[in-house]
């Protein structure tokens, strides 16, 4: 599984990407976590609000940061 966080580095992509690690230690997933920091990148999957998650290249969270809980079903799915 390849995950990608996408978002400038402010404290809610930060948080998004530690609830994510979480999530896949929790879930005994193996994965590989990715930051996207780069604009021109985040633009290039539609994505206007971050922080964002991709899930094995498709975006399954905007905008927002889901508890741990939800990045867990999003992850299962």
């Amino acid at each position: 599984m390849k995950i990608k966080v996408l978002g400038a580095g402010c404290a809610n992509c930060q948080a998004l990407e530690k609830r994510t690690s979480e999530a896949v230690t929790l879930l005994g997933l193996q994965a590989e976590i990715e930051k996207v920091t780069d604009y021109g990148d985040i633009a290039s999957y539609g994505v206007m609000s971050t922080p964002a998650l991709v899930v094995d290249e498709k975006v399954v969270v905007s905008g927002r940061v889901p508890k741990v809980a939800e990045l867990q079903s999003l992850l299962r799915a």
